[in-house]
Parts: structure tokens; C-alpha cells; sequence
């Protein structure tokens, strides 16, 4: 075993790409689960001095890790140079004989790290991680080839994980190019004439605390995060199986509730439902899963800082109003397509689960 300190062992880039005008989907970001993503969901007017990150290099956010309690951080394991917000910092192993990059990701995707760096947080507004805190992190090493004993252990977690994630993408690609047809196929028709607006007030306050939902840019209905009082139930709305539910405040966020059990959203989201037999509440869901509809909302949303994107504009978003039997048939690949994301998702997270398991394992077999 061999003790170091992190910061002797990188070296910082800050190429700028001096390109003015780069769109969300030249521009990458990282999730929490330390992982670039694209399309970008915040893009600024002048992308001039953002920031080229290369193959083999690393990306960090330190700016909110107290906030998030994550360290938002990937590795470039790609052959492709990405384009991040002058906000992360972009380093690299100066050589990787006593560490190897791939064994340090490992170290850092673990919930322990996360929490270690948490409670290395400074007081400022931000409540983020200083630069020289982070280079003063001090790593106990096995030997090098420990570690590639390892790392291969990793990478074949992560071949399979990207096998699955192929198949995902080409199932994906068979629904965008089916809707493509049908939209060559079939006129275009807002959708006003097929949604309404509801209101089911909460006044017995028969549903809890409990029962709220909220939902994410992911398209996903998900438990609320919001600190809520019992006061504020009365004025809730209550959402029933098949309804939408979305935030005029990010019209990006949108959702189709498929819980059974009547539930709740606050004030801030809205619900809608179909109205009409001639259409498909999860054939709409589709369409409000594409990337278009994302740019559309950017595109029509009031310049305001909350990006507001009201029921009316929501309503006139235009789709191929097809047979009712397409519309089952498109909605059937989507659902397999779903099914299989949720697989990958799971597989994701084994993954992240098993790096501290490897770590140890490493750690070990050198003090041996």
C-alpha cells in the first residue's frame, strides 16, 4: 500500500472553446450519478468560455456539493471532446503509475465519498468544496496491478451495462422513426381540442401528506421533495389514474400518473386529462417525451427566470392524430422501451453499489 496525496498527482486544464453560440445539445453536464449527459438543461448566451474536457480527463463540480451532498464528478471514457460550463474544473492523472484513472472513478462512486466530501464543505453562500481541500485528500494505494486487477473487474460491469444501453438506444431510435412516419403520414392537430383542464380540490383532505407527487425533467412522476404543511392540503389537487400532471414553471417537467390510488400535487403543478376517445393518454405521453417538445417549451417559454409555459401554450402542440389501433401499437414498443430502461437503470446502480465492494476488495488484497 502506498500513501499519496490526490492533488500531487493531477493537472488542471482550462481550454476555453471560444465558440459563442454552442446549443443545449452541443453541451454536456453531469448527474449524480457521475455521469456526462446530453442535451445540457441550462445553456448561457455566450458559450465563448466554456470548457473543452478530452478523452481521459475528468470534470468536477465543487461548487455544490454541500447542497446536494454529491460530488458531481465524471470521467471522459469516450473518444469524443465535450463541452462543459466554465463552473466544473477539468483535470487528469499526470501519469498513471501509481493510480490509475479508472481505479480513482471507483474510489469517488460511492455514497461514503459523497458524505466525506460533504463534511469537507466550507461556509461560503454556495456551500461548496474548495480546490485546495480537494487536492489535500490523502489516498491509501494497493499496487498498480491490484488495481488493473480491479479496474478490469469494473470495465466488464460496465461492457455489459453498455451492451444493454445499445439495444436501448436502437429500440428508441425504431420508436422516433415510427412517429417521423406517422407525422409524414397523418395531418397535424393541435391538441386543445382533445385535453382539459382539472381541478379536484382536496377540502376533506381525505389524502395526506403522503399521497403528494411531484414531478422531474425526467418525465417521471416521483414522490414530492417539497417541505409541505397540513394546512396546505385543502388547497391541493387531486390527480386520478391517467391524468398529467406538469409545471407551468418548467414545462419540460411533465409526467402521466399511473398510480391506481388517487394522489395529490400542489399548487404549483397543474393537471390535465383526455377528454376525447380518439386519443391515447400514453400515445400523447410519447410526444411529450421527445427531445422537440423539449426545445419547443425552451423556445416558447416567457423570458422570465422561471421559463414560465402556460396551459395554453401547452395546448397547442400539434401531433398526427392516428387510428386508434396505431396509436396502441406505437404506445406497446414504447412501453417495452421503458421496461428495458428501467432494467438499465437497475443495472446502473448495482454498478455504483459494487465499486466500494471492489475498492475494499483492492484495498485488502494489498495490505496482504
Amino acid at each position: 500500500m502506498a500513501l499519496i496525496r490526490f492533488g500531487d498527482h493531477i493537472e488542471l486544464l482550462s481550454k476555453k472553446c471560444n465558440i459563442p453560440n454552442l446549443s443545449a445539445d452541443d453541451i454536456s453536464g453531469i448527474n449524480r450519478d457521475k455521469e456526462f449527459f446530453e442535451p445540457s438543461r441550462q445553456v448561457g448566451e455566450d458559450t465563448s468560455n466554456y470548457k473543452y474536457v478530452p478523452p481521459g480527463y475528468f470534470a468536477c463540480n465543487l461548487m455544490h456539493v454541500g447542497r446536494d451532498v454529491v460530488l458531481p464528478i465524471a470521467l471522459n471514457t469516450t473518444e469524443k471532446t465535450k463541452v462543459l460550463s466554465p463552473a466544473y474544473t477539468i483535470f487528469k492523472l499526470k501519469t498513471e503509475d501509481a493510480l490509475l484513472s479508472k481505479f480513482l472513478f471507483m474510489l469517488l462512486k460511492s455514497d461514503e465519498k459523497d458524505r466525506f466530501f460533504w463534511f469537507h464543505c466550507d461556509s461560503s453562500v454556495r456551500d461548496g468544496m474548495d480546490w485546495s481541500a480537494f487536492c489535500d485528500i490523502e489516498l491509501d494505494l494497493p499496487s498498480i496491478e491490484i488495481q488493473r486487477k480491479y479496474v478490469a473487474i469494473y470495465e466488464g460491469l460496465l461492457a455489459n451495462l453498455h451492451s444493454y444501453e445499445n439495444k436501448l438506444e436502437e429500440l428508441k431510435l425504431v420508436c422516433d422513426g415510427y412517429i417521423e412516419d406517422l407525422r409524414k403520414k397523418y395531418p397535424l392537430k393541435e391538441i386543445k381540442n382533445y385535453i382539459k383542464l382539472i381541478s379536484r380540490n382536496n377540502d376533506n383532505q381525505l389524502l395526506g401528506i403522503e399521497d403528494i407527487l411531484g414531478v422531474s425533467n425526467e418525465k417521471t412522476i416521483v414522490p414530492t421533495k417539497s417541505n409541505v404543511s397540513i394546512s396546505d392540503l385543502p388547497k391541493f389537487t387531486i390527480v386520478k389514474f391517467n391524468d398529467f400532471i406538469y409545471n407551468p414553471r418548467n414545462g419540460v417537467a411533465i409526467g402521466l400518473n399511473k398510480c391506481k390510488k388517487d394522489k395529490l400535487i400542489s399548487f404549483n403543478n397543474t393537471s390535465f386529462i383526455v377528454e376525447s376517445n380518439d386519443l391515447l393518454p400514453d400515445y400523447l405521453f410519447i410526444f411529450f417525451c421527445r427531445h422537440e417538445w423539449d426545445r419547443k417549451v425552451r423556445f416558447d417559454s416567457w423570458g422570465s427566470s422561471t421559463e414560465v409555459y402556460s396551459f395554453e401554450a401547452l395546448s397547442t402542440t400539434k401531433i398526427p392524430i392516428t387510428p386508434i389501433e396505431i396509436q396502441n401499437s406505437i404506445v406497446e414498443v414504447f412501453n417495452v422501451y421503458n421496461k428495458r430502461k428501467e432494467y438499465v437503470n437497475r443495472l446502473k446502480n448495482m454498478i455504483k453499489d459494487i465499486c466500494p465492494i471492489l475498492v475494499r476488495g483492492a484495498i485488502l488484497e494489498g495490505r496482504k
